[in-house]
């Protein structure tokens, strides 16, 4: 309420969004979490570095095994849903939750992307016989690649939540956290890829 009645222009008496920003923008509990997951997937990267080190040749071998073009297409996916989670928070600071709603849509579509390309590796891995104990390389992809895989249906399932409450008229100008907690969790989902992308499949 105090952000709302700060942002009321007082020569005009209406309602500015850009003087209601948050910061950190959505809800702090979220933030917490976020730092607590980033914590746990650093952990799972610095392991993964250091095991690297003494299996060089391993991990350069069996790295040339993994998909390139179907992690480079999930990158984009990604990149390209946090831009729509970027247009949906822009549109409910302006009033409109239709539009909030679209992009927040476009940006799950974007996720079923990175999810379908994601399976379709993994489908070619077990065919092939490929699991968590054929050798150290293909544990931590497989570990790693899963755990940020769950957190990117957790994620839609929150941006899914958060545009079944856009639709309704659930938020405005004035009151849109549960939005922009919404896509601090996905822009998290992006930046770990965005450093277990170069990690796992470029690196060498």
């Amino acid at each position: 309420m105090t952000h709302a009645v700060d942002a009321l222009d007082p020569d005009q008496g209406t309602f500015d969004p850009d003087q209601a920003n948050r910061y950190p923008p959505g809800d702090l509990a979220i933030w917490i979490f976020i730092l607590a997951e980033l914590l746990v997937f650093a952990v799972f990267f610095g392991a993964y570095a250091f095991t690297r080190m003494d299996n060089v040749e391993l991990f350069n071998e069996f790295q040339l095994h993994l998909d390139r073009q179907a992690a480079l297409i999930n990158t984009l996916a990604l990149i390209t849903s946090s831009y729509f989670v970027v247009r949906a928070v822009s549109a409910i600071k302006q009033n409109h939750s239709a539009a909030c709603t679209r992009w927040l849509i476009a940006a799950m579509g974007m996720g079923a992307v990175f999810l379908a390309v994601k399976t379709g590796e993994y489908s070619h891995h077990i065919e092939q016989g490929i699991n968590l104990s054929t050798n150290t390389f293909y544990m931590f992809y497989l570990s790693l690649t899963f755990f940020h895989y769950m957190h990117v249906i957790m994620g839609m399932v929150i941006l899914a939540a958060v545009a079944i409450k856009a639709k309704k008229g659930g938020y405005t100008a004035q009151e849109h956290t549960g939005v922009e907690t919404g896509a601090s969790y996905w822009h998290m989902v992006d930046l770990v890829w965005l450093i277990l992308f170069p990690l796992v499949y470029v690196m060498r």
